[in-house]
């Protein structure tokens, strides 16, 4: 039998404990599932940094806020930067630079998803041939980390995905791709049923923003990228497990759905209408995630932050 990587200590705690007083190691998998806990923690996406409209002010502003709450950890939803995709490399590793320097005003741990200006040199302008050792997200994981992974806290088990997969033709479309497909699933088989889970994911997953939010004016985009295009494969391999929500970013609106027993969480964006002011009346803020015995509920907070635009008008 091989033993999971979340049971492993605990197996050896009470096969030791036999042992030790003369008994047969017999113990129940089924068993081993923590009590959900109860913990806030702080999910934050799209800061944009930039040195330009006095982003790192602004990111570095909410980071105070969200270290004044002491959660026990954030997790970021993508967009680290502006940009990485259609730049050098001078560029893409100034501003990755300036990101990983203002978030130590957070104080925390931090979990990270991929956004899709995250991947470097990827769109043709930015004149980064393909070759380049750091293409794509090379440069992503050397800064920051994995593209997909999970973890687990206090019995809820959270799982990253990695929504940004580029394309042969230097464009980008929101899928979750055949590989990461194949360990998601591993990863559910090695979850108790049971066990609340919670997902992160950069372009959502369920949305209703097309039917308030998008421009009808602009022409078909040849790729999906307002949500992921084989959403229903991904929702299907959850069946069975205890998917409580889906944090997720990029659109910069708040917005939550809720689908069967999952709500779907889109976070506003610190950096609001990419440092002009709010958008779509949503400001500059971030959200605060309450977990109870394995309920979860959400708040927005506004960071405080007047963009150079707001400040020209007084």
């Amino acid at each position: 039998m091989i033993l999971d990587r979340r049971k492993f200590l605990k197996t050896a705690a009470v096969t030791g404990a036999a042992a030790a007083i003369g008994g047969v190691a017999a113990f129940d998998l089924a068993a081993d599932t923590q009590t959900p806990g109860s913990f806030d923690f702080v999910f934050f996406t799209d800061t944009h940094i930039e040195p330009e409209l006095d982003a790192a002010h602004g990111c570095d502003l909410c980071f105070k806020k969200i270290a004044a709450l002491k959660p026990e950890f954030a997790i970021m939803g993508g967009d680290h930067v502006y940009d990485a995709t259609s730049v050098g490399a001078e560029r893409a590793n100034m501003v990755f630079d300036l990101y990983k320097k203002t978030e130590q005003s957070l104080q925390m741990p931090v979990h990270h998803a991929i956004g899709n200006h995250d991947p470097f040199g990827i769109i043709e302008k930015s004149g980064v041939p393909t070759s380049d050792p750091a293409y794509a997200k090379k440069m992503y994981e050397d800064r920051i980390g994995k593209t997909y992974y999970s973890f687990d806290h206090k019995g809820y088990h959270f799982i990253v995905l990695d929504s940004i997969q580029p394309t042969e033709d230097r464009l980008w479309e929101a899928r979750i791709d055949d590989k990461q497909m194949t360990w998601l699933a591993d990863d559910l088989k090695n979850t108790p049923a049971t066990a609340p889970v919670i997902g992160v994911v950069h372009v959502p997953l369920v949305s209703a923003f097309s039917t308030f939010g998008s421009d009808p004016t602009r022409p078909p985009a040849k790729y999906s990228t307002l949500t992921v295009v084989n959403t229903p494969q991904v929702l299907k391999t959850f069946e069975g497990h205890n998917l409580i929500a889906v944090l997720q970013g990029h659109l910069h609106v708040n917005e939550t759905v809720e689908y069967k027993n999952t709500k779907f969480i889109t976070g506003g964006a610190v950096c609001g209408n990419w440092w002009h002011g709010s958008h779509m009346g949503f400001a500059e803020g971030f959200t605060v995630v309450s977990l109870h015995e394995g309920k979860l509920t959400t708040r927005y907070e506004t960071s405080g932050f007047q963009s150079v635009d707001v400040r020209e008008k007084f």
